[in-house]
């Protein structure tokens, strides 16, 4: 119970964060209207997957540091849950943006950078999967999740401001400043930033869980069959 206390506070900050986004009130604001609850779960789950991808590049790190098969497990794990996060972020900006913008697809710098980023770490997988040596795959993969990251960073927050944008924060086209993200909701987006970050590190915990299993079951039946 101790060690899960913050599974218990995910759950509660992600019930609060459907219940909140979906029910209370918010800004009237041109154009945008109800849309604006996107919000809530749009840009918490890219903030989420910024984290995981993140924590996957430190492990990366490691395994060259310190060649273990956890940290490469740890490192592909919260990639592909990271993964799974930018997949939904990008699916929720579209829905956003076919109410917004009037089609969910319009080759936006913001949404070219990000999905050239999560293209660039679907190639990530595509390696792994490529090379049947595991020491190999382990430390191939560790410097391109590196360079990965590295390269997520200017196509997602850097590029798409230095370009025109119709996306909020991009492109001399301000985000949701003070007088959009009013008091009403800062108490529904800063808990939906936690409870997603954290429900991203639960599900990558069960996953490498899963995997570290596999690994041992693998184990004893080596020892068995020699």
């Amino acid at each position: 119970m101790k060690k899960g206390w913050w599974k218990i506070v995910a759950v509660v900050l992600l019930v609060y964060t459907i219940i909140g986004g979906l029910l209370f009130s918010v800004p009237r604001l041109s154009i945008v209207n109800e849309t604006v609850r996107a919000l809530y779960f749009h840009v918490p789950m890219w903030f989420g997957m910024v984290t995981l991808f993140l924590i996957s590049a430190v492990f990366a790190i490691r395994y060259l540091r310190d060649p273990k098969t956890e940290y490469d497990i740890y490192s592909v794990e919260f990639a592909n849950v990271g993964l799974a996060f930018g997949v939904l972020g990008i699916f929720t900006g579209m829905i956003w943006a076919n109410y917004t913008w009037g089609s969910p697809w319009h080759g936006d710098p913001k949404q070219t950078g990000a999905a050239i980023a999560l293209l660039v770490y679907l190639a990530y997988f595509v390696l792994r999967g490529s090379l049947n040596n595991e020491e190999q795959r382990a430390r191939l993969s560790a410097v391109y999740s590196i360079f990965a990251f590295a390269a997520m960073i200017p196509l997602i927050f850097i590029i798409p401001r230095l370009q025109d944008s119709m996306h909020p924060g991009s492109g001399g086209n301000p985000g949701f400043n003070m007088y959009d993200l009013d008091n009403r909701m800062r108490a529904v987006f800063y808990p939906a930033c936690t409870g997603w970050i954290l429900v991203g590190g639960w599900l990558a915990t069960l996953r490498i869980r899963m995997r570290l299993m596999a690994n041992d079951l693998n184990e004893i039946e080596d020892e068995k069959n020699r």
